[in-house]
């Protein structure tokens, strides 16, 4: 893979399924070549080919389970052994819980937070420092509106969200005249299978709700971070949720969230 015709090369985490298979779409159907990483190699080289073939573009796969310790310098060693430059880099990758904190298994909670913060937190400091040198670059992280709660029975996944949230928005603060833009997306939940790797399919909230596709909040997240906002939350009722929820008493937050995240 090479890049001697400049176009622009987004490397997408969790690329395989869901939001990050749609962002990959998204951004091939653009122009765009892509970097997917992922741990499922034989999707990944089926998307490779697809892409090739539909949009035309350079698709390079890494085969990576993030959860795994120096998995982001690996990713980062394979990219620059490609000689490739990583225009826009997309965190995506991350899953949930759902279970009473004292019950959860202790295997999955390290893998969550070495996922969702971990990976994420060193692919921006292998990649950004570049991005500033140039004077030019994007990143789109995928943080959640469970970022602005504390969600009993998925208490970590809401910690670990509150942090990319909290990050993502300081570094863009940082960055805000380099050049650089640090986006953070927060959906509700979707239409993919987190909920189903999270084990929360039966719990009230989405029992109650219709959940918007992958395909839409992604390109509500894809179209945000190519203005360079700070913050974007897709569909209104996510808004409106989030704007209740910075009125309340962090007790009633708490409460109606454990209400409605419980199985």
């Amino acid at each position: 893979m090479n890049q001697s015709d400049k176009r622009q090369t987004a490397l997408i985490s969790g690329a395989s399924s869901g939001i990050g298979l749609e962002l990959a779409k998204i951004h091939a159907a653009a122009g765009g070549n892509l970097v997917l990483v992922a741990r499922n190699v034989q999707k990944l080289n089926e998307l490779s080919e697809e892409f090739s073939s539909k949009f035309g573009v350079e698709v390079a796969v890494i085969g990576k389970d993030l959860t795994q310790p120096n998995a982001a310098q690996e990713v980062y060693n394979e990219v620059v052994k490609q000689g490739l430059q990583i225009d826009f880099l997309i965190n995506n990758a991350g899953f949930g819980d759902n279970h009473a904190f004292a019950d959860a298994d202790r295997a999955k909670i390290d893998d969550m937070i070495s996922l969702n913060i971990r990976a994420l937190t060193d692919l921006m400091l292998l990649f950004l420092p570049e991005m500033i040198k140039r004077g030019s670059g994007k990143i789109l992280n995928t943080a959640s509106v469970a970022a602005y709660m504390s969600g009993p029975y998925m208490a970590t996944y809401c910690a670990t969200k509150s942090y990319v949230l909290s990050l993502s928005n300081a570094i863009a603060r940082e960055v805000k005249k380099s050049g650089v833009t640090v986006t953070a997306v927060c959906p509700g939940p979707t239409d993919s299978q987190f909920w189903k790797v999270s084990e929360m399919e039966n719990s009230k909230y989405l029992k109650k709700i219709k959940l918007p596709s992958a395909a839409y909040v992604a390109k509500v997240a894809y179209k945000a971070m190519l203005k360079g906002k700070a913050t974007v939350i897709p569909c209104w009722w996510n808004k409106a949720m989030v704007g209740a929820i910075r009125l309340m008493p962090r007790s009633w937050t708490t409460a109606i969230a454990g209400f409605l995240m419980k199985g």
